[in-house]
């Protein structure tokens, strides 16, 4: 017990250090670029000694290869959260989306450094983390089409539905949705870009009644 205690603690302290390098880097590679931040830089703004970073990633690219995955992670697990609750509740597949909407403007209000920076590197086709790019792009969208399919099968949405197309316009819009919020329209609350947007999705997914 002592010791599972003891690996436990260890974990979590490597957790929290973590955690720090990727606020450090979300941070500073938003401001200045990925290229022109160090990993000097970085263990400052983290407030740990360089060494400290190589202990956890091997290098400056791998530890931005993992906050992408850490980031689009957390952002898959509030979208699919968010469609288990509503489902919990009763609510329907429209409602569902609705609530996925929702828990994305929370996830990029919360998060909108990291968000600028996934945006960015959606449109790059030269870095080493392309491929991990996309397969963490995917697990996020999956989510959205999991519940347009069910939409589908339960007669809730129509057939034409084209699934992977339409989940991907769903994520893409809440994304440039937000990040022109934050930086056009800062004055306007969540509750308002939300209600926008749940019409938008209204009329365009479930259609007229």
């Amino acid at each position: 017990m002592e010791r599972s205690s003891a690996t436990s603690g260890g974990s979590t302290r490597r957790e929290a250090t973590r955690q720090k390098l990727y606020e450090a880097a979300v941070t500073l590679i938003a401001e200045q670029g990925f290229s022109a931040t160090t990993v000097d830089e970085i263990a400052e703004r983290a407030g740990v000694a360089k060494g400290t970073v190589y202990y956890n990633f091997a290098s400056k690219s791998v530890l931005f290869e993992e906050l992408l995955r850490h980031g689009v992670g957390l952002l898959t697990a509030s979208l699919r959260e968010a469609a288990e609750r509503t489902a919990g509740a009763g609510g329907g597949k429209v409602d569902a989306l609705d609530a996925m909407v929702r828990a994305g403007l929370v996830f990029i209000d919360r998060y909108p450094a990291f968000t600028q920076l996934y945006v960015a590197e959606l449109w790059r086709t030269n870095r080493v983390w392309q491929s991990t790019l996309l397969v963490v792009r995917q697990q996020a969208v999956a989510v959205v089409e999991d519940v347009l399919r069910a939409g589908v099968d339960n007669e809730e949405f129509g057939a034409e539905i084209d699934i992977p197309l339409t989940a991907a316009a769903l994520v893409g819009m809440v994304l440039v949705a937000a990040l022109d919020w934050q930086a056009f329209q800062p004055e306007r609350s969540l509750d308002d870009v939300h209600s926008a947007l749940s019409r938008l999705l209204q009329g365009r997914v479930s259609g007229p009644c």
